[in-house]
C-alpha cells in the first residue's frame, strides 16, 4: 500500500505543471490543426488497403494537411519562446504578441501574465469558494 501512495504522489507531481517566464523571440505559423484533420481524412481512406494502407494514408494525409493549410493562409499563429533557463521552444496563443515582449508559459501555452495563466487552466472547474 505504501508503494502505490508513493506512485500516487508522483505521478501527481509531475503531471502538476509550473508557470515559466519566456521572451517571445519570433513569431511562427503552426499548422496542428491541417496536420491532424489530413491524417485522420488521410488514414480513413486508406483503411480500404487494410493496416499498412491507414499508416501511409495517415502520413500522407498528414503531410499534405498541413501544406493545404499554409495554401490557404489559415495557419495559425505560434510564438518561438526563450525560457530563463535558455530553452527555446515554440509555443501557441490566442492572444497577439510581439517580439521581446515577456509571457508566462504553462505547457505549450504562452500567456500575458501569470495570474492568467493559472486561472485559464480552471474556468470551467467548479469551486467550493463560490
Amino acid at each position: 500500500m505504501k508503494k502505490l501512495s508513493t506512485l500516487a504522489l508522483s505521478l501527481t507531481l509531475l503531471a502538476a505543471g509550473s508557470v515559466n517566464a519566456a521572451e517571445v523571440l519570433e513569431e511562427t505559423k503552426d499548422q496542428i490543426t491541417g496536420k491532424s484533420i489530413g491524417g485522420m481524412n488521410g488514414m480513413m481512406i486508406g483503411a480500404i488497403g487494410g493496416p499498412i494502407g491507414m499508416l501511409v494514408g495517415a502520413g500522407i494525409g498528414a503531410l499534405f494537411g498541413g501544406k493545404a493549410q499554409e495554401a490557404s493562409g489559415l495557419s495559425d499563429r505560434a510564438y518561438k519562446a526563450r525560457s530563463a533557463d535558455g530553452m527555446e521552444r515554440v509555443v501557441r496563443s490566442n492572444e497577439a504578441f510581439e517580439v521581446g515582449d515577456k509571457v508566462a508559459t504553462r505547457g505549450n501555452r504562452a500567456f500575458s501574465d501569470v495570474a492568467q495563466a493559472d486561472d485559464s487552466l480552471y474556468d470551467s472547474a467548479l469551486s467550493y469558494r463560490e
